[in-house]
């Protein structure tokens, strides 16, 4: 028999808001928009139009005043909308449909179809990030954000901006929105819990606002790609960390101090875990050529961070549990809420301690005997794995989580493994791990041509100015600093403490190719001049230069990924 629902339930918004399973981050950002026009929360729609290529047609030609020449060319016209218009699912088949327009305007949230643009509680992590950033970045960042993507609309009146020029398919989707009708669903409560690591909300935000300084240099969809790379690549981050963090968290039975107020990131906000102790290393491989000895350091950094899972899963089902054991406890007046009205993670773990054996074992201890009684019992045997946990001799609450991972970490690290893939954009442009397609074959972390440019773009970026940023060359040196104590991405070093030990002579030797491989791929980008071979004149240049005074659009001789 299956387990109950109450000790099958797994999510924890306090944790993550994502269901873990694998996420298109383009209906991540289009359930995004809904929650920027909102304020956080998700949107309630009535629409008159049917979510199908033949009605977005029909209503086209139902006003040649709007577009000329579409009247004539009705069969262009629903090939545009198909493939240039529209995210489209099940392509080709019976079944196909929908998911939403394009991400790229704000208002394409309300020709979204939910039952096929799930974005798995990505968006809100998101937003929620974003808001609970320090020192009023994260609100700073959300204001860019929304102007950026309801350009050409205004939000007061209502009406199209007719002095913005925008592209032909944002047009085609705001002339529709007079049929739609869009409200706030704030029949629930958004449920709003600040991230278990801050430093990682405080450098969304600050990545947000540098990269959205080129708005008006880069084209918009190619500024859209950057976000949504930035995003996936920010989302990845912060889970890696997490599989790090919150076993961690347990084992402390209660929050790290450290944490709340972060006051590294506090301290120096262009390095916010430089010296964190959840820290996270990954080992990239930049020529991402398989069978080289980098190659095997990348899918070894890669499988120490997958490894992880395991851990994470029984983390997770503890706090998760726990916090339900907080609720019982509230409710019984054993337990007095918080002023919030929420446990928070630290105080959920705290429970975990001497003065709440009795009570807790009491608790989950009828909680094991359901779990016996419904999870995998045949023919009255009771489920081999069951019977090993209580064979062990563990306390109650430990013997319950145990059974709990034996019975479901399965399916848990299954669908963990499928959204961190799908985070880190495998095998796809922007990608930071890639796989070959052959069974069990190792998984390595990889540096992307896109992913790398939207990083260059963040880099060469330094406080000050009219515009708040202004831009500067880099040493290869400094670059290297940057990403490694930034974002934890180490290319001509091993990361320490994350599955490495010193470096030997073979490890330097790769490391010194990675390195060159790197020197190249800045050249492939067009960021990169060795004026000469002394050192100091092998720089990282801004493709677009923006003065301290003022801003100068610079003209790349080179080409790059966008």
């Amino acid at each position: 028999m299956p387990l109950s629902k109450r000790d099958r339930e797994f999510r924890l918004t306090k944790i993550s808001y994502l269901d873990f399973k694998q996420i298109e981050m383009d209906r991540v950002l289009t359930a995004f928009f809904a929650r920027l026009a909102h304020k956080g929360y998700p949107s309630r729609l009535r629409r008159s139009i049917q979510l199908t290529t033949e009605a977005f047609v029909d209503e086209f030609l139902t006003h040649p005043e709007w577009f000329t020449g579409f009247a004539e060319h009705r069969d262009i016209l629903e090939r545009w909308v198909e493939t240039h218009l529209m995210d489209v699912v099940n392509r080709g088949k019976s079944s196909q449909a929908i998911a939403a327009p394009r991400p790229l305007h704000g208002y394409t949230y309300r020709f979204r179809n939910p039952k096929h643009s799930r974005d798995y509680g990505a968006a809100q992590h998101l937003y929620e990030m974003l808001y609970h950033a320090r020192d009023g970045a994260g609100q700073r960042a959300l204001e860019h954000l929304e102007t950026f993507f309801f350009h050409g609309h205004d939000r007061v009146t209502g009406l199209p901006d007719s002095a913005v020029t925008l592209d032909v398919e944002t047009q085609a989707l705001l002339r529709l929105l007079d049929q739609v009708e869009d409200t706030a669903d704030t029949r629930e409560d958004r449920g709003s819990f600040p991230p278990l690591c801050v430093g990682a909300a405080d450098l969304l935000a600050d990545d947000v606002t540098r990269l959205l300084c080129y708005e008006r240099f880069i084209p918009r969809s190619v500024m859209v790609d950057y976000l949504k790379v930035l995003f996936s690549f920010h989302l990845a981050l912060y889970h890696l960390r997490l599989l790090k963090l919150l076993p961690a968290l347990v084992r402390r039975r209660g929050g790290d101090p450290t944490c709340g107020a972060c006051p590294v990131a506090a301290k120096n906000p262009k390095s916010p875990h430089g010296d964190c102790q959840y820290q996270i290393g990954l080992l990239v491989d930049v020529a991402a050529q398989p069978g080289t000895p980098m190659s095997y350091l990348a899918e070894r950094s890669a499988d120490l961070h997958y490894r992880r899972i395991p851990a994470f899963v029984k983390a997770y089902f503890a706090t998760r549990k726990l916090d339900e054991f907080a609720t019982y406890l509230a409710r019984s007046s054993k337990l007095p809420r918080p002023p919030s009205g929420d446990f928070s993670v630290g105080q959920v773990l705290a429970l975990l301690g001497p003065d709440r054996e009795a009570e807790r074992e009491k608790y989950f201890g009828q909680r094991a005997i359901s779990v016996e009684d419904t999870g995998g019992a045949t023919d009255g045997d009771l489920d081999p794995e069951l019977t090993a946990v209580r064979a062990m001799g563990l306390g109650e609450f430990d013997a319950y989580i145990e059974m709990l991972v034996a019975v479901r970490g399965r399916f848990h690290r299954q669908y963990l493994t499928e959204c961190l893939d799908s985070l880190l954009l495998k095998n796809r442009p922007g990608a930071l791990i890639t796989q070959p397609r052959a069974k069990n074959s190792a998984r390595r972390f990889i540096l992307d041509s896109r992913l790398l440019e939207v990083l260059l773009q963040i880099a060469v970026l330094r406080p000050g100015g009219v515009h708040g940023y202004h831009t500067g060359e880099l040493r290869i040196d400094e670059l290297l600093a940057f990403l490694r104590e930034r974002y934890g991405l180490h290319i001509d070093r091993l990361p320490p403490g994350d599955g490495f030990g010193s470096a030997s002579i073979t490890d330097q030797q790769a490391l010194r190719g990675n390195l060159a491989a790197f020197r190249s791929r800045l050249r492939e980008v067009g960021f990169y001049r060795d004026l000469s071979d002394a050192y100091v004149t092998q720089t990282v240049t801004p493709r677009y230069r923006i003065d301290i005074t003022g801003v100068t659009p610079k003209i790349p001789t080179t080409g790059g990924v966008a």
